[in-house]
């Protein structure tokens, strides 16, 4: 099932996504919320009627640094032995179609194509073997980066953590299971050109690992987001670019860069 997060006459809801052909998609509005026992109240809007929002509000963005070989190598780094943890605020997170505002302090800002995890249930220590209880499903992610102030400033809170710098959408796919999320094809284009193709395959640390590595150390909250890493290709966002991120069986996250105002 596709979990998208809406807007519609000022009111915001969940719905279930239906249909195949974009133009004819429609949501089923959800009785209650996602996270526990719902129904759907077959009340149906088109698509192209409501605004789509962030499909989650994390408390927190869980994200995962140099987690494919080729990405590490691009920029220089080393291959982590151990997963590498950073977060970015809740305040970063915006939806598809919503704005990325280039930071003022920046004049290198660079696309990271990810594959997001949504967690559904309160979960710490939780083993390898149970990961599959504790998510939701999956979506699409942009892990947007100012490059030049991530190597300036040496860590990473500024860089990666400035508001709209983590796009997420359009909606959660629940249908997918661990294995089947762990190879799928990752790609990103800015203005309809290719800059980044992969496959979640290629992780050094797979889903799992990273799940058992930060909940050895914290909770984790329903609707609470992490994110796994980036494919090689990283590279410049321009204001005026389109920058949409595809991952099989998900959809499309499309943003645009503008001036911050």
């Amino acid at each position: 099932m596709r979990i998208a997060r809406f807007s519609i006459d000022g009111n915001v809801a969940f719905g279930a996504v239906e249909g195949d052909k974009p133009d004819e998609l429609v949501l089923d509005i959800i009785k209650g919320i996602p996270f526990a026992d719902f129904e759907l109240s077959g009340t149906k809007v088109p698509l192209a009627k409501v605004r789509l929002l962030p499909p989650v509000l994390p408390n927190k963005v869980v994200a995962f640094g140099r987690n494919y070989a080729e990405h590490a190598r691009e920029l220089g780094n080393e291959v982590p032995d151990a997963p590498f943890a950073f977060f970015k605020p809740s305040t970063s997170v915006i939806g598809p179609g919503d704005e990325i505002r280039y930071p003022s302090f920046s004049e290198e800002l660079h696309h990271e194509a990810e594959l997001a995890v949504v967690i559904g249930r309160m979960c710490r220590e939780v083993p390898r073997d149970r990961v599959k209880d504790v998510v939701f499903g999956y979506t699409c992610a942009n892990d947007v980066t100012a490059r030049d102030v991530q190597r300036r400033e040496k860590q990473w809170a500024r860089a990666k953590g400035f508001d709209t710098s983590c796009p997420l959408g359009p909606w959660v796919e629940t249908d997918l299971d661990l294995a089947a999320a762990s190879d799928l094809t990752v790609q990103l284009t800015v203005n309809g050109e290719q800059r980044q193709l992969g496959r979640t395959s290629e992780m050094i640390h797979p889903i799992e690992d990273l799940i058992v590595n930060i909940t050895e150390a914290m909770t984790l909250l329903p609707g609470d987001v992490v994110l796994t890493g980036t494919p090689a290709g990283v590279g410049p966002l321009d204001v005026g670019d389109e920058v949409a991120v595809t991952i099989e069986g998900i959809g499309t996250l499309t943003n645009k860069v503008v001036k911050r105002g």
